[in-house]
């Protein structure tokens, strides 16, 4: 609970959930929060984990994953609250098929089942809901047939504003130099999502893909979390001006490149004091 009220305190404009974020997805004895879980006999999709395990079942919900941490958030908060959960397409990607003729059969499932819990999170109080995709990078042509498709299945009917969340994996994970831009990023401009969030700062993004964006608000990653120094808010301001050569201040909300939990906590709260004063500085320098 110190956490949320610490992101409060520095004027941050959403706040996180811990749930649902990048490709951390966690196992036990009867569930995958992404959703797979153990059914019935022989009718099967096959997870494949680190260790070469396997747990199968057809994908369905079996009942809520992150609701409580949601019910937990909005006892805690009377701001703006955002969850994430995993993208449909993300998971796919991450699942071994063993039992639908056809891959895409089992992406839709899974956003059947995505949408099921966005809806339950909502009534509990979510004002925004994410969905992290950072695998359509993994296998673009896959994702311009059927992830677009997917994800707005796991957005249907919702609410409230609604973003969908692409990355390269967090810096702590990924060593290796990131490429400069995405396999898979202009087809999102299709999706139903209002927003679309995206990782900027670490892999210094060629910002001129914000142009193809047209119609979305855009959340641009301006804190490099491979860096552990903080960020000035001058630098951070700077990064806010880069990109407002290609979109307008009213369709851009700065953020972080990614989740922070691979941060210390002094890192962490350091790098959002930068964002917030940062994004109080760009406003200035544009009045």
């Amino acid at each position: 609970m110190s956490g949320s009220m610490d992101i409060e305190a520095l004027g941050v404009f959403q706040i996180f959930t811990g749930g649902g974020t990048g490709t951390g997805f966690l196992i036990d004895s009867t569930r995958l929060v992404t959703n797979c879980h153990v059914v019935a006999p022989y009718r099967t999709v096959a997870v494949e984990l680190r260790d070469k395990r396997r747990v199968v079942g057809k994908v369905r919900r079996k009942g809520p994953v992150e609701l409580d941490d949601m019910k937990f958030l909005r006892r805690n908060t009377a701001r703006k609250a955002k969850i994430t959960l995993p993208g449909p397409f993300t998971m796919a990607q991450q699942a071994k098929n063993e039992f639908y003729a056809d891959d895409d059969e089992m992406v839709m499932d899974l956003a059947a089942a995505v949408n099921e819990e966005a809806h339950d999170l909502v009534a509990a109080g979510a004002d925004v809901i994410q969905l992290d995709e950072p695998w359509v990078r993994n296998d673009p042509e896959a994702a311009k047939r059927i992830a677009v498709k997917a994800i707005d299945r796991a957005l249907l009917g919702l609410s409230v504003p609604t973003i969908v969340h692409v990355c390269f994996g967090y810096a702590a994970v990924v060593h290796a130099d990131k490429p400069s831009g995405y396999s898979f990023l202009p087809q999102l401009a299709d999706s139903t999502a209002a927003q679309i969030s995206i990782e900027a700062a670490q892999p210094k993004l060629d910002l001129g893909i914000l142009a193809d964006l047209a119609g979305k608000t855009v959340v641009l990653g301006v804190i490099d979390l491979g860096d552990q120094t903080v960020e000035s808010p001058e630098l951070v301001a700077r990064r806010i001006g880069d990109a407002l050569k290609y979109i307008p201040a009213e369709r851009l909300v700065p953020a972080p490149d990614c989740g922070m939990k691979y941060l210390t906590r002094e890192v962490a709260f350091g790098k959002l004091q930068a964002l917030s004063a940062g994004a109080a500085l760009a406003r200035r320098q544009l009045s």
